[in-house]
């Protein structure tokens, strides 16, 4: 067994056959099927299943499977670190939370984009939960996501912390009237986010029951469905000074033990740190300073 019968074997599992792996891999079906029968033979089980359709996996190739990704990842990963001269240069994809994305990172992408010409930056927003699966599969070189992120395999630095306050329709009062009732509707982004998570953990803990979530995808939409008083939302009070200002929405200070939260940088400890991230990491430490606000 090498890297190329691992790489092959990939591609069949990946693609559900032996002809749509062998087009992408520039070769003739034959080669492919000639290469997994011996790839079987030597570890002595049998990969796939074939059927009509194509073939599908059995236990040992689903077995083999996270080997053969991160063996490729680990190869990927060589040439670029082969390559990697000192300049920040390439490809950089970086996650984060869109509550961050729209409040601090406008000044620090436009900083490292000045600084670093070379580099390709994506960044990609999505919720705490996404974001810490990115890393640990190498789709993203780096994550901002609320903390702590408790991983073994991920190295985090605090950033910075946030207030948080809830959000009503802008003729509630106070939190108080905010939760009153016993029962209330939540309006929120999708399953993972962890400023959802902490909501329903603050109602649970004050024996209120959600009575509907409403979920959406912006945050321009959850502000839109709070002010007309469909549900309450949780978000950082750095985030809401327009909102407020114009009287959208009304905010509420919570409890100091349920108001601070850590925005933590994570990425993977056994991952070759380019220049590109070395950049952005010295550009991270010289941004962001921790606060309270």
């Amino acid at each position: 067994m090498d890297i190329g019968d691992l790489k092959v074997f990939e591609a069949v599992a990946r693609l559900g056959g032996m002809n749509r792996a062998a087009a992408e891999l520039n070769t003739v079906q034959s080669n492919v099927t000639a290469r997994i029968k011996a790839l079987e033979a030597g570890l002595g089980c049998t990969l796939f299943a074939r059927h009509s359709r194509g073939v599908s996996l059995t236990p040992a190739g689903r077995r083999l499977l996270p080997y053969a990704d991160r063996a490729g990842r680990l190869l990927a990963e060589a040439g670029r670190a082969a390559r990697d001269d000192g300049t920040p240069q390439g490809l950089l994809t970086i996650g984060s939370l869109e509550t961050t994305a729209a409040l601090r990172l406008t000044p620090l992408l436009a900083r490292y984009a000045g600084s670093n010409p070379a580099v390709d930056f994506v960044l990609r927003t999505g919720t705490t939960r996404e974001l810490i699966a990115d890393t640990l599969e190498q789709r993203v070189d780096g994550a901002f996501v609320c903390g702590p992120a408790a991983h073994p395999e991920l190295h985090e630095k605090v950033i910075f912390h946030e207030e948080l306050s809830m959000l009503a329709a802008p003729s509630v009062a106070s939190l108080d009237e905010a939760m009153a009732g016993g029962t209330v509707r939540i309006v929120v982004l999708r399953a993972g986010c962890s400023y959802r998570q902490m909501l329903e953990t603050l109602l649970a803990r004050r024996g209120i029951t959600v009575q509907r979530h409403l979920e959406f995808g912006t945050l321009e939409a959850i502000f839109g469905c709070v002010s007309a008083g469909l549900g309450i939302t949780m978000m950082p009070r750095a985030l809401l000074g327009g909102v407020c200002a114009a009287g959208r929405v009304s905010a509420h200070a919570l409890p100091t033990d349920d108001a601070t939260v850590q925005t933590v940088f994570i990425r993977r400890r056994d991952r070759f740190a380019s220049s590109a991230l070395k950049a952005f990491l010295a550009c991270i430490a010289g941004e962001f300073v921790p606060t309270n606000g």
